[in-house]
């Protein structure tokens, strides 16, 4: 269960991410439980879980996270208007099991801190995750998950808008769409 006590307005040390972070992970964007947009309001991006077992991932703990989205937008066709080839944008994500859902199995949601016309599953995101936010938790209402949820962008945003983390937005494997040689792999 969720503690009941205040939630820090930032995550990670100012001076950028310390080891194990940044943790790059890639993927297609693929179909999830449906829930973000329906009935969180909060969209997400999935990427396979087999993603994380790639580049020694798999004993990443469950939570939520924080860092940047890179999304070749091209790839399916859709481009936005402004946005060529794709873009990159702050991301949060929760690596884990939804326990308030009770998922049978661990899940990589990225909710994408922009707001798109349209959807664009079998694209390919790359994922740059600079921090870690929280622990997984259980919730007693829907309500309360997504006011959490909701409190986690805010997190995100401020954490990301520090000029450490800033910088890390231009880093360039965050625009390589390239698939060859293109694997999920922990920053060194």
């Amino acid at each position: 269960m969720r503690p009941n006590t205040p939630r820090p307005p930032l995550a990670g040390p100012s001076s950028g991410p310390t080891p194990p972070f940044p943790i790059r992970l890639s993927g297609p964007i693929v179909k999830g439980f449906g829930r973000g947009s329906a009935e969180l309001g909060i969209p997400t991006a999935n990427i396979p879980i087999v993603g994380l077992s790639v580049g020694g991932n798999e004993d990443v703990e469950s939570g939520v996270y924080y860092g940047w989205a890179g999304v070749d937008i091209d790839e399916m066709g859709k481009r936005e208007e402004g946005v060529n080839g794709g873009g990159v944008w702050g991301m949060v994500m929760s690596i884990g099991w939804n326990p308030y859902y009770k998922n049978e199995k661990r899940s990589v949601e990225v909710h994408i801190l922009h707001t798109f016309p349209h959807n664009f599953y079998g694209a390919r995101m790359n994922l740059l995750i600079c921090g870690f936010i929280r622990p997984e938790y259980d919730y007693v209402s829907k309500e309360s998950l997504i006011e959490d949820i909701r409190v986690d962008i805010e997190v995100a945003r401020r954490s990301l808008d520090r000029e450490a983390y800033l910088k890390l937005k231009d880093e360039r494997y965050l625009m390589e769409f390239g698939g060859e040689g293109h694997e999920n792999e922990v920053a060194s």
